[in-house]
């Protein structure tokens, strides 16, 4: 892809097809129903880029079974939009995306979601062995900010917030999560699913942390509550960093953003921190390259309430 969004916007309805069918099908195309790439040919008809599997007869399009399946968004206008989310560093809002895309906020806060949902890395497939950060953090507004229907009166630290749980291989890939809460057990379950016995555990002094000591022994600690931050080479900052960049993007980008949704914001700041080392048309390559069987509906999208 163009890593210029305004060479993007003048592309004509064909060549943005085009370019999402080399980018979905870089050896040739592939039947989205029966999987062949036995081959296909292109129909003439009205209906642009449909296609003629060889092998099943059934008809298909580029945007089969993926995010931009049954969208009246101009494609063109989809690649710009995932071009824009992959290269604005605290993330774009669905209201930025209606005014630079011409069209209707409804319709770029959707198209943000399933773009989001595109975002989204599957389970790992090798556990992390080397330095991991484990750390965690609360996302949410102050309760003086709130209406006062959903205000908690003399709430403090935490309270009416929701806490996101995330580790770090350092100089590899960063896994985060909305939490319901931070316990021993719940925080186990979840480095167990990534890290490796054999790695080396680095976090603060927090209680939530002390079932781990016993499968994993290589644990190393600093002590913020004695502001103590760096210690050699203990430390947590690489996730301080990384939820500074999130809560900045929560509240400079989106202002408001529900718990309800807060998965698919922190799916989407951690696919573009995984991603760091490459250009934004790479990262806006490799997110379409992630579309194949990712399709979200409306109602889908609302149903895990609004953001």
């Amino acid at each position: 892809m163009d890593a210029n969004w305004m060479k993007i916007a003048r592309m004509t309805e064909e060549e943005a097809r085009e370019q999402l069918e080399a980018i979905r099908w870089p050896d040739g195309i592939v039947c989205p129903k029966c999987g062949s790439d036995k081959g296909a040919w292109k129909m003439k008809t009205e209906r642009a880029g449909l296609y003629k599997c060889r092998a099943c007869t059934r008809k298909f399009t580029v945007t089969m079974g993926t995010i931009f399946e049954d969208s009246h968004i101009p494609l063109n206008k989809w690649l710009m939009g995932v071009f824009l989310m992959n290269s604005s560093k605290k993330g774009i809002s669905a209201h930025q995306l209606h005014r630079m895309l011409g069209i209707t906020y409804k319709a770029a806060w959707f198209m943000a979601h399933r773009i989001r949902f595109a975002m989204t890395e599957g389970p790992i497939s090798d556990l992390m062995h080397g330095e991991v950060e484990l750390d965690a953090t609360y996302v949410g507004g102050k309760e003086r900010f709130k209406h006062a229907d959903k205000r908690i009166e003399d709430a403090r630290g935490s309270v009416g917030k929701t806490p996101v749980f995330a580790l770090v291989e350092r100089g590899g890939d960063l896994h985060a999560g909305k939490m319901t809460n931070l316990t021993n057990y719940n925080i186990r379950d979840e480095v167990r699913k990534y890290v490796h016995p054999d790695a080396t555990l680095l976090t603060d002094e927090a209680n939530a942390y002390d079932m781990l000591y016993k499968e994993y022994p290589n644990h190393a600690i600093v002590n913020h509550m004695r502001r103590e931050y760096v210690r050699g080479n203990v430390h947590t900052n690489t996730l301080e960093g990384w939820f500074a960049l999130l809560k900045r993007g929560v509240i400079g980008t989106f202002h408001h953003v529900s718990e309800q949704h807060l998965d698919r914001y922190v799916n989407e700041f951690a696919f573009r921190y995984n991603n760091r080392k490459i250009t934004d048309a790479e990262r806006a390559t490799k997110a379409i390259r992630a579309i194949e069987g990712k399709r979200l509906i409306y109602k889908e999208a609302i149903n895990k309430g609004c953001g």
